[in-house]
């Protein structure tokens, strides 16, 4: 069981500009997590203070036993996968199962156990068929899966997705989904930075807000994106449903189409 505390955490950059101040969050081993919020509102700072890219100027990251601040990135990320949000700042190997690979050899695994992890990430990720392609020679949709792919096949604990639907289709969508829930059978933490709504309402039990480098909120999507003073403070816009279902002025709590669906019926006496 590896849970994630951030307490009291500030972060600035060297040249002054506060990324993070007094940020405090606690994930639970086994959570899907969706952190939101406008581009500057300290989110990224957020994920990488998580996996020990950043170290925090005060308070303290603490992965399970372990704080950040007494172990290398190397150490931490065999604990914390981190999948950037460009695939092309994460990739650098020739062909696609070299670069999958790769994480599960540099941490030493016996090569069964390499081959094992391998083949169940590529498979998870729809790409086995591109084996032996150059990623840089696939859509920008599969570089992102070539990304996710050599993540998990690592085997951390917590899993840190940044804008995994940029780029996607239906088929990718899909894809991510059936992902997120196998990541949630084998007992896997995920924790995703996503400017899309319906992604969030769709595979997330709990949302994070942040604004202005700060947490706002967090709760379930219900509480979320029925909070006027919430949606105000962050600049958020609510899922496409939740907006329909407000022009209609139904009860708060509509999120799916079916909701949606069952209320229009109730209403139209149908």
């Amino acid at each position: 069981m590896t849970d994630l505390v951030l307490q009291n955490v500030s972060f600035s950059y060297p040249d002054g500009t506060k990324a993070l101040e007094d940020f405090t969050l606690t994930v639970k081993s086994g959570e899907r997590v969706a952190i939101v919020g406008q581009n500057g509102a300290g989110k990224t700072t957020a994920v990488k203070l998580m996996n020990g890219l950043l170290k925090p100027a005060s308070g303290t990251v603490q992965v399970g036993e372990w704080d950040t601040t007494k172990f290398t990135t190397a150490q931490v990320s065999r604990k914390v996968g981190h999948v950037f949000q460009n695939p092309d700042d994460q990739i650098f190997h020739n062909d696609v199962e070299s670069e999958v690979r790769f994480g599960p050899k540099n941490m030493k695994f016996d090569s069964g156990r390499v081959d094992e992890l391998t083949q169940w990430a590529m498979e998870l990720c729809g790409i086995s068929g591109f084996a032996e392609e150059n990623p840089y020679n696939l859509p920008y949709s599969e570089r992102k899966f070539v990304t996710i792919a050599s993540v998990l096949a690592m085997d951390s604990d917590i899993i840190i997705l940044d804008e995994p639907t940029a780029g996607q289709d239906k088929i990718g969508l899909l894809t991510l989904g059936r992902l997120l829930d196998v990541l949630e059978q084998k007992g896997k933490t995920v924790i995703t930075i996503t400017h899309d709504m319906e992604f969030v309402t769709d595979y997330f039990s709990r949302i994070v807000v942040m604004a202005n480098r700060k947490l706002i909120a967090d709760g379930q999507a219900e509480d979320i994106f029925y909070n006027q003073e919430v949606l105000k403070a962050s600049m958020l816009k609510p899922p496409a449903v939740a907006q329909m279902a407000g022009m209609f002025h139904f009860p708060p709590g509509i999120l799916s189409k079916q909701q949606l669906v069952a209320a229009i019926l109730k209403h139209t006496g149908t």
